[in-house]
């Protein structure tokens, strides 16, 4: 619960103004590695008066087209970006991971084995990458449509 509350904040920070615009573009530029910079997407999907429903993505920056190749640093790129649908409740102040890529539904806690082989905490898992995620956003990431600006010197 504590981590669904502090990623609550954490979003607050990384997208100040989601009570009023549709989306949010930072920046994370890799830095010694050519084309590895990318960008988080975070869009809100739904608005109601207690509720915000987001989806987040990240995506190659500056890439439209991504050209084959036997090099293994160029393989990568083939790789599924991650995506998350992000419940806020405001009232309650919590950001909950819904669902990770086309993961939906899955119970806090999980008897393995089952079926799916979806891990005992996988729930907590989604909760853990948002935070990882928003961290990484909050310390290397600039608001890509003002490269200028980045958090540690937007005034909260």
């Amino acid at each position: 619960m504590a981590r669904c509350e502090a990623n609550y904040w954490r979003l607050q920070r990384v997208f100040p103004a989601m009570d009023r615009e549709q989306s949010r573009c930072v920046g994370i530029a890799a830095q010694g590695r050519a084309n590895a910079a990318v960008n988080v997407v975070i869009e809100v999907t739904e608005r109601t008066p207690y509720t915000t429903l987001l989806f987040i993505r990240e995506e190659r920056a500056g890439s439209n087209e991504i050209k084959p190749s036997t090099n293994k640093a160029s393989a990568m790129l083939w790789a599924q970006m991650p995506s998350l649908k992000v419940r806020l409740y405001h009232d309650a102040k919590l950001a909950e991971v819904t669902a990770f890529e086309n993961a939906r539904c899955v119970r806090p806690k999980n008897v393995y084995p089952n079926n799916k082989m979806v891990q005992r905490d996988e729930k907590a898992q989604w909760n853990r990458f948002l935070e990882e995620w928003l961290s990484l956003c909050i310390e290397h990431g600039y608001v890509a449509k003002r490269p200028a600006e980045t958090f540690d010197t937007v005034e909260d």
